[in-house]
């Protein structure tokens, strides 16, 4: 039974070539392809932010139509400052210092980030997404290991993604989670509580 959508916000987002986003499927490289999803949560802020604020020192690359060999060639320079490893980027910290010593490098002062964990409560997590998107912001997202490990949420475990939406239903809110070059619409109370003491949580960004 679908549930009546009181309000919805979706950010602009980008395509690579076909892919609704970067496709980490597709990339030559199988440390990529298995372990670079922290990187190209990274990749896909940077381009966002270049087309949608100006920050074109964010992305080497032209902004307007990306190919798929200028995204593989922007998540390999990533690579080097959130490379992938045998746990993975699999704290907000490592992922703010990785990506912070890149924001330096290409000398970028305005986009600041702040780490949302896992153990804040559901109703705050809901005014973050909220406050992040309603202020045009995406949300790289933290996902480690979840009690419905088979169900819709199985390819999101241990992984990032980035956050570009929502939608206010009578009694959850829907979040828009971007990975593998498409997106699908979950329910943000099922992916916050996972179950496990262990947890990801949300990078907010302040512009």
């Amino acid at each position: 039974m679908e549930q009546t959508v009181l309000h919805k916000k979706e950010l602009e987002y980008f395509f690579v070539e076909e892919s609704y986003g970067g496709n980490q499927d597709l990339f030559p490289d199988v440390t990529m392809r298995d372990g670079g999803c922290g990187a190209i949560a990274a990749c896909e802020s940077c381009i966002y932010f270049a087309r949608t604020n100006d920050m074109r020192n964010l992305y080497p690359h032209p902004i307007q139509e990306i190919s798929r060999n200028e995204y593989h060639d922007f998540a390999y320079i990533m690579k080097h400052y959130l490379c992938p490893r045998p746990n993975g980027i699999d704290t907000l910290e490592l992922f703010m210092e990785g990506f912070g010593e890149y924001l330096k490098d290409v000398k970028d002062t305005r986009l600041q980030m702040e780490g949302f964990h896992g153990t804040h409560t559901y109703e705050e997590a809901v005014q973050a997404v909220k406050t992040q998107i309603d202020a045009a912001c995406p949300i790289p997202y933290l996902m480690l290991k979840h009690k419905n490990e088979k169900g819709a949420l199985e390819d999101y475990i241990w992984h990032w993604f980035i956050l570009a939406g929502y939608e206010i239903t009578e009694d959850d809110l829907l979040v828009k989670a971007v990975s593998y070059g498409e997106y699908k619409w979950f329910s943000l109370s099922e992916m916050w509580d996972t179950g496990y003491d262990k947890k990801g949580g949300m990078i907010l960004y302040h512009i």
